[in-house]
């Protein structure tokens, strides 16, 4: 089988960086600010979490699976796996960001050590995912442009955070469940 590779493409990488910027500032900018905006709706939300935190972990299954494809050199089957964890991804902002603009906050209620454990996950969780945006897309692009030397270097710094990202999230939802009563 004949594997065509193509030149990187470096000034459509450069157009498709500026738009993961606009696009990280802007969901940064969204999601500080979804706490401010509520939005009263003949719908009742609260049906989200569960659903969020699945596509989380449905993110978290697919990177594992990209992983493996790789290591066992099939390049095809993990860009399309790559390309639906970015799905799945996208998925869960959309559904978490209408949660928390149209239902009160959720605050945790358990005592004891665990709330140690929680905040800590949480905490974590928070401030990794509001970085790491860009760097996913810089990754995905640096593929999709046939960087694949800078891609990879990428690649192996930026997919274990957001498989942590994807798998705290759905660990914090269990954590919180109770207080959802």
């Amino acid at each position: 089988m004949n594997i065509q590779i193509l030149p990187p493409n470096l000034e459509l990488a450069k157009r498709l960086n500026r738009w993961a910027w606009v696009l990280s500032g802007l969901v940064f900018i969204l999601v500080v600010s979804m706490r401010r905006i509520k939005i009263d709706t003949a719908i009742d939300f609260v049906f989200l979490p569960p659903i969020y935190s699945s596509l989380n972990a449905v993110t978290a299954l697919t990177l594992i699976a990209a992983l493996l494809a790789i290591k066992k050199g099939n390049a095809s089957l993990h860009r399309k796996l790559m390309t639906w964890a970015l799905v799945f991804s996208t998925l869960f902002l959309a559904c978490y960001v209408i949660y928390h603009i149209t239902t009160p906050e959720t605050s945790y209620c358990v005592s004891g050590p665990i709330r140690y454990v929680y905040f800590t996950l949480l905490i974590s969780h928070i401030i990794l995912a509001a970085v790491i945006l860009p760097f996913i897309l810089f990754t995905y692009i640096r593929a999709y442009t046939h960087q694949f030397t800078k891609h990879v270097k990428m690649a192996k710094w930026v997919f274990p955070f957001w498989l942590y990202v994807a798998l705290t999230g759905p660990i914090l939802y269990i954590m919180l469940y109770p207080c959802y009563q």
